[in-house]
This record gives structure tokens, sequence and C-alpha cells, in this order.
């Protein structure tokens, strides 16, 4: 199969080892940066050109889109879906998981245990969103946050008003949520493929840190999951519509919470905590299920 992966770096780890997986099982990667790959939309024959050459059409299409070129690469992906690639994750399944409020809302719609989680605009609101996810301490995010950045733990009511104070009068989108303190400052990283977790780590915090990303210095480790945590982790797979997904879950004393649903989960950490070749697991599934035109969404929405 010729296989597009889309990467800003083709020296990064992930996308490393991804090539290696595509060439070991003798297929043909070709690695595009996003942002130098783009459309001519016309109502006739789709195509994707980059730097000045109209691309032959791929049979699968890798996305490995950052956080911050969100809009555009997935705007590049519908593009190749149109062309009948298919998508590891589709574009509308990235967007919408790309959207920490919108895939919140979508699992506690489901039934998705999560941590209790207020949303406004108004600094007259912000005593009830305190009080809605049970008082301080109390975690606060940025929306557009991505590998623990804007996120803050206020400890109490008053830091927590400057805070939400502070970003409101930025015109920042924030999110508050409550603080689960029997996890510890640890989360759970399930790394699902199809319908199953193929890996799990557990990520743990420095001393004197909550945020267990291991992009701030969180240390990780193989742990055994429980049949709940399992099921959780799919689940919300299926519910965002993502083929991969990183779950990030919490261990709560009401069961397990879940934190974020991460579109393109970095393969490094979670392949060494656990020995596992996940890129190889990756490629198997683009193997089984990749067929021409079988975007279920074909590039709408």
């Amino acid at each position: 199969m010729k296989i597009a992966i889309l990467s800003r770096n083709k020296n990064l780890y992930s996308t490393r080892r991804l090539i290696e997986a595509c060439t070991q099982r003798g297929h043909d990667a070709v690695v595009l940066d996003v942002l130098r790959s783009y459309m001519e939309v016309v109502p006739s024959k789709p195509e994707v050109h980059f730097k000045g050459n109209t691309l032959e059409p791929f049979d699968a299409v890798i996305p490995r889109i950052g956080a911050s070129v969100t809009f555009y690469g997935t705007a590049v992906l519908r593009q190749f879906e149109m062309t009948g690639a298919f998508p590891l994750n589709e574009s509308v399944a990235i967007s919408r998981s790309r959207d920490k409020l919108r895939s919140l809302q979508l699992l506690s719609r489901k039934g998705v245990g999560l941590p209790s989680t207020g949303f406004a605009h108004h600094p007259d609101d912000i005593d009830d969103l305190i009080k809605m996810v049970g008082g301080a301490p109390l975690v606060i995010k940025l929306l557009e946050g991505t590998q623990g950045i804007g996120v803050v733990l206020a400890e109490t009511k008053k830091a927590a008003e400057s805070v939400i104070e502070a970003f409101m009068g930025l015109k920042a989108n924030i999110m508050v949520q409550e603080y689960i303190k029997e996890a510890g400052g640890a989360d759970i990283r399930c790394l699902v493929v199809g319908d199953k977790v193929v890996a799990a780590m557990k990520r743990q915090a420095l001393p004197g840190e909550f945020r267990s990303n291991l992009h701030r210095g969180g240390s990780a480790s193989l742990i055994k999951i429980t049949p709940p945590e399992r099921a959780t982790a799919v689940k919300a797979a299926k519910i965002m519509g993502l083929n991969v997904a990183g779950v990030d879950i919490l261990r709560s004393e009401r069961g397990p919470l879940v934190m974020e649903v991460n579109s393109s989960p970095g393969l490094e950490g979670i392949e060494i905590a656990t020995g596992k070749d996940i890129a190889g697991m990756i490629i198997e599934h683009i193997e089984k299920n990749a067929k021409h035109n079988r975007t279920k969404t074909k590039g709408k929405g």
C-alpha cells in the first residue's frame, strides 16, 4: 500500500516508528508536511498538491496533526478523504476530539465517567461555577491548551476566583473541573487501536506537581488496568469516532473518569514503558480496514 503520513517533522519518534513499521510490512510510506500540502477545491476531481506537484492517490493516510494546526490540518485530511484514501482517524473525529468542551459533552451524553466540569462566560457566574465542581481545590484548563500547558490547580476559592477572572479578562475560553485528590497526581494513558486497548501506562507527576504529562517531566510505568477502565477507554474512543486514540483516565472513588481523548497520541512514552510495537499494530489496523472510499463521512462536515 501507498501510505501518506501527515507530519511536520519526519524525525519525530512517532513519525519515525510509523515509517519503520510501514517499511517492515512492505508498504511505501511518504511523509508530507501538512502545512506544505494544499488543495484545489473543484466539483469534479479532488486533488492534493505538495510543493508544486499533484499527488498521486494514496491508499491510506495517517494524520499526525499538531493541535496548533488543527483547522488547516483537518482541511487537508478532508481533501485526502475525498480522493478515496482511508484515514486512520477521520477529519471529523479529530475536530471533535480537539474541542475539549465538545468532547466532554459527547462523552457525558453517553454516560461516560468524567470529572465534574463547568463552563461559563460572565464573571458574575464565577461563584456558582466554583460551587458546581465541588469548590476548591479545583482545576482550571484553557480549552486550547495541550501537553499540560494552560492547566492550573487553584488550591483555594480566592485563588480560583483570581485565575478565572484573569482568564476571562483575556477573553480566553476556559473550563473548570473538580480536583480528583485520590488520583495522587497520576493518570492512566490507554492506547486504543480499533476496538481494544493495546497498551496502557501510568503517568506520575513530579513531586509538588499535579500534571502528569511526560512533557511536564512526569514518569511513565507499566500498569495493569481493570476491565471497567478498559471498557471506558474503548467506549470513549468509539464515541469520538477515532480508530486510534490515547484515552487519559483518572482512578477515582467512583470509578474511572476520562480526562481527555487524544487523536494523535505520542508513541515514544508508551512503547518504551510497555515494550510493545504500537506502530506495527497501527499499520496492521490499516491493512485490515483500508478500502477505497471507506471514510464514514466521505469528507463531509
